[in-house]
C-alpha cells in the first residue's frame, strides 16, 4: 500500500480506470461473439451490422490505448475476411 497521498490517489485512480478498461474490452468481447452468431446465420444485413460496430469499438480502444492500433487493426482485417468468406 502506498504511504503518500499521491500514491494514494494513483492507486485510486488506477483502479477507475481499470474498471472503465474491463467494461470496454467486455464490450468488443460481446460484439464480436454477435458478429460470430451473425456469420453462422448468414444474414448479410446482420453481419454488416455486427461488423461495423465491432470496427467501431475496436477503433475506439485504439484510440483510448486500450488495446494496441495494430492489434485493432490485424482484428478488424481478419474479422472483415471472415465476413467477405461466409
Amino acid at each position: 500500500m502506498p504511504q503518500r497521498r499521491a500514491g494514494k490517489k494513483d492507486l485510486r485512480q488506477n483502479k477507475k480506470r481499470q474498471q472503465r478498461n474491463l467494461i470496454i474490452k467486455h464490450s468488443i468481447k460481446n460484439a464480436v461473439k454477435k458478429l460470430k452468431k451473425s456469420l453462422q446465420a448468414k444474414d448479410s444485413k446482420s453481419r454488416a451490422k455486427a461488423l461495423q460496430e465491432v470496427c467501431r469499438l475496436l477503433d475506439k480502444a485504439a484510440a483510448k490505448n486500450i488495446i494496441h492500433k495494430n492489434k485493432a487493426a490485424n482484428k478488424k482485417s481478419s474479422f472483415s475476411k471472415l465476413a467477405k468468406s461466409a
